[in-house]
């Protein structure tokens, strides 16, 4: 049995690591592992650092409790109108660098969501080379029930694995996608018993790290230009559109209505 050692532990985020595989676990479970601006930063510059790591060759990356990761938290990246006059800018130097960091490291990532990956969580694992997923997982592209249009890449990322009409099933209706399903779809590549997926995941990061790791880089760098190489100009875009969407009355009243946990009534303002 291969133990995992406790590397750091930065905020809301843990890091171990056995033999060149890293384990990435998002530790804020009372939120559903959603990002407060503290914790982006850690996981930006956590990947940045790994990326830089030629010791690193796999990582891994899974959320604590009963999510992979709701996304942007929203009580404290839009409670107030200060915090929403960043969101663009946050979007540029937090966000962009932390889903490129993922598609430019040369090694492979692997995504184990072992719950809700709605919102900005969806992208993060999207982002990923390989998304396994417990049987209790989902995914969700939850922006439009908070009046916003999805970001962290997934206006380029969803329809590359999916195709171009079930990314707008998934963006306009903004419904859940069962594991299951997202399998059928190709959002996702396995689907794991949930008291597997742990296991699981964490021996194909262990088989992944003494891997050819050259060839892995290649190959991904190959798929990378292919595939997603208008990226970068995504996330601009996605940038642009959310820092006008924060403003509009219909975000207000997305956010109000999910605080209040009531049903949003859009105006189209």
């Amino acid at each position: 049995m291969t133990v995992w050692i406790d590397e750091e532990y930065v905020p809301s985020l843990a890091v171990a690591r056995a033999g060149g595989a890293v384990r990435i676990e998002l530790r804020r479970p009372g939120s559903l592992n959603a990002f407060d601006t503290p914790t982006a930063k850690a996981f930006r510059d956590l990947l940045q650092r790994l990326g830089d790591d030629t010791s690193v060759r796999s990582v891994l990356i899974t959320g604590a409790g009963r999510a992979f990761s709701a996304g942007a938290d929203v009580r404290t990246q839009f409670g107030d109108e200060a915090a929403r006059d960043v969101v663009e800018t946050e979007l540029r130097e937090i966000t962009t660098p932390t889903i490129l960091a993922l598609r430019r490291m040369a090694k492979p990532v692997i995504a184990a969501v072992n719950g809700a990956a709605a919102g900005l969580g969806c992208s993060l694992a999207l982002a990923c080379d390989l998304v396994l997923a417990a049987e209790s997982a989902y995914f969700l592209l939850a922006f439009a029930n908070i009046g916003l249009t999805p970001d962290g890449g997934a206006s380029l990322l969803v329809p590359a694995r999916v195709g171009l009409g079930r990314a707008f099933v998934l963006a306009l209706l903004a419904e859940r996608l069962p594991a299951r399903e997202a399998l059928g779809w190709g959002l996702a590549d396995r689907v794991i018993p949930d008291a597997d997926l742990r296991a699981t995941a964490e021996e194909l990061a262990l088989r992944l790290a003494t891997g050819p790791t050259r060839a892995f880089a290649a190959t991904k760098e190959a798929i990378n230009r292919s595939t997603l190489g208008g990226l970068a100009a995504a996330l601009e875009t996605e940038a642009t559109l959310q820092g006008g969407l924060v403003r509009s009355a219909d975000f207000l009243e997305g956010t109000a209505a999910f605080t209040a946990k009531r049903s949003p009534k859009f105006a189209g303002r």
